[in-house]
């Protein structure tokens, strides 16, 4: 809870907030500071309702930060509980301080590092969990969780270079939708109306734009509802299973982002199972914990069944190839990653391959989407100028 309190100390009043547990808890504080209390009120929830709701969001950086520093302080010869308490103490945002405050609470009742996490499955995934798990019985936490935050540190910086190769295209994409449906709906009627008074032939753009431009300014409204329904119930249908595993397939088959999805599900995948084997990990075990984190429908399907011929018998290498979705690189890799008994080593390898892959796909996304928008900028403003002032020069003609 937190509380406002006013207090004197010397010939000066201080109004701050702190949090505590009672007023009690705060006047005695302010007591052993050497203030005298004056007055201490409870804030009131919708006080700080517009700083909760955007502070009580825990993010994927607020994990990997977390995880990080647990594991430096783990490794440095710190208990859990001691690493806990010392954290606690540097956090800013109430709602990544109550998940560790409570996460505290829970190993010091007498459970674990790993069943304290699962009551937070939207903040710690499956692997998280296992590996943490793998860590408390293998007496190896610190060095599990820094193998981890390493991998979570890839994570984060691929999502970044894929964000940011995204944003230049979607921000001049939805700008060019926008200022073309301004245009046609509100500036190219007053232009166009200008035509009307003269007996003169328009060309087929122009009125192709009119057209446009007539049904733009009666149905504006209609066609604001319209696309609204529509992202509404391609969403409702992407959450169906059905809906997602078509779209997950549509993606795949998409030139440039297809090759840059299936990239990177290797990658995750790949680097998982690394650390999952490397930390003594069942290989059946390994592959449950993929299937569960792997995004993608089609290598979440194919994964599920590459682990039912495992648990047949059959090698991982020989499984991955009746798949026939796997590159030959990560069948042939896989073979001999078991022949050696280094399977673990050689998926890293894989992994840090993939990854490379992964930026060259991106670099070449970003390269090839650049002159495609200019290419589509310039294909609208050319028929934009060509219906407006084609009739222009007609008219000029017809008055000669």
């Amino acid at each position: 809870m937190y509380f406002k309190y006013k207090a004197l100390k010397g010939n000066k009043t201080v109004k701050r907030q702190i949090e505590a547990a009672s007023v009690t808890s705060v006047i005695g504080y302010l007591q052993q500071n050497g203030y005298f209390p004056i007055s201490v009120t409870l804030v009131k929830e919708k006080e700080d309702s517009l700083f909760s709701f955007i502070s009580s969001k825990i993010s994927f950086n607020d994990i990997v930060d977390f995880t990080r520093q647990i594991a430096i302080m783990l490794n440095a010869g710190l208990t859990i509980i001691n690493a806990l308490e010392i954290l606690k103490k540097q956090l800013v945002k109430p709602g990544l301080r109550k998940m560790v405050d409570d996460i505290d609470a829970t190993i010091k009742a007498g459970g674990s590092f790993s069943s304290a996490l699962r009551k937070y499955p939207s903040n710690f995934s499956g692997l998280y969990i296992a590996l943490v798990k793998s860590g408390e019985a293998s007496g190896k936490l610190g060095e599990i969780l820094l193998r981890l935050a390493d991998n979570l540190e890839k994570e984060r910086e691929f999502k970044s270079k894929l964000k940011g190769a995204l944003i230049y295209p979607a921000v001049i994409l939805v700008g060019m939708f926008v200022v073309m449906f301004i245009m046609i709906t509100f500036v190219m009627p007053k232009l166009l109306n200008l035509y009307k008074d003269f007996n003169v032939q328009l060309p087929i753009t122009t009125q192709i734009l009119i057209a446009i431009s007539s049904f733009s300014v009666r149905f504006w409204p209609l066609i604001f509802i319209g696309v609204f329904a529509l992202v509404y119930f391609i969403k409702k249908y992407l959450k169906t299973k059905a809906g997602k595993y078509k779209f997950d397939q549509l993606t795949l088959k998409l030139p440039v982002i297809g090759r840059i999805i299936s990239i990177s599900a290797l990658v995750d995948s790949t680097r998982t199972l690394s650390i999952l084997i490397g930390a003594g990990v069942s290989i059946l075990e390994a592959l449950s914990i993929v299937v569960e984190t792997t995004e993608n429908l089609i290598y979440q399907k194919a994964f599920a069944n590459v682990s039912r011929q495992i648990e047949k018998g059959q090698s991982l290498g020989t499984s991955l190839d009746q798949e026939g979705i796997f590159p030959p690189i990560l069948v042939q890799m896989s073979l001999v990653g078991e022949q050696t008994g280094n399977l673990n080593d050689t998926l890293l390898r894989l992994s840090k391959y993939f990854e490379m892959e992964s930026e060259i796909s991106i670099k070449t996304m970003t390269t090839l989407i650049e002159p495609v928008i200019l290419v589509v900028l310039g294909f609208g403003v050319g028929f934009l100028v060509l219906s407006v002032i084609t009739p222009i020069y007609n008219l000029t003609n017809s008055f000669k």
